[in-house]
């Protein structure tokens, strides 16, 4: 207990109710069968499985290793030059209207995921202040 007979916790000691738990299990799954997850998981799958973009992913991987290299014998030309090639390639493949629908569909997701929690964090905070007996603040959310 601290000075005012409150009960605290270390964040390592926080013990978490199983009903709280359970709900955020049912959200994820909620989330993970939502079209947005769907669109991506399809859009991955086309990345994997086109020759094309595999062949400039492994190019890259290859031109990373590279620069790695002649950064440890401290060949600045090389570098540039490979960071050059690399620019080159990354260009090639945004280039490629599948690799725009993957990436948008990844926005997608991070946007869900983001409103998601700011929809929790504002109604757990509107509640806080309710019940602290102080005025919360207009709901961004429309409720």
């Amino acid at each position: 207990m601290n000075q005012y007979g409150m009960m605290s916790y270390d964040t390592r000691d926080l013990i978490v109710r199983e009903d709280i738990i359970a709900k955020a299990r049912e959200l994820a799954s909620l989330i993970s069968t939502s079209e947005e997850v769907k669109l991506f998981q399809q859009a991955e799958e086309k990345i994997r499985s086109h020759e094309r973009v595999q062949g400039l992913i492994a190019q890259m991987k290859k031109k990373q290793k590279e620069i790695v290299a002649f950064e440890s014998f401290g060949n600045k030309a090389m570098v540039a030059n490979i960071e050059r090639e690399m620019n080159e390639l990354q260009g090639e493949i945004d280039s490629i209207p599948l690799v725009s629908e993957f990436q948008q569909s990844q926005t997608d997701i991070n946007y869900l995921l983001q409103l998601v929690v700011s929809v929790i964090r504002d109604t757990v905070s509107a509640k806080i202040n309710v019940e602290a007996g102080t005025e919360a603040p207009p709901s961004k959310c429309g409720e």
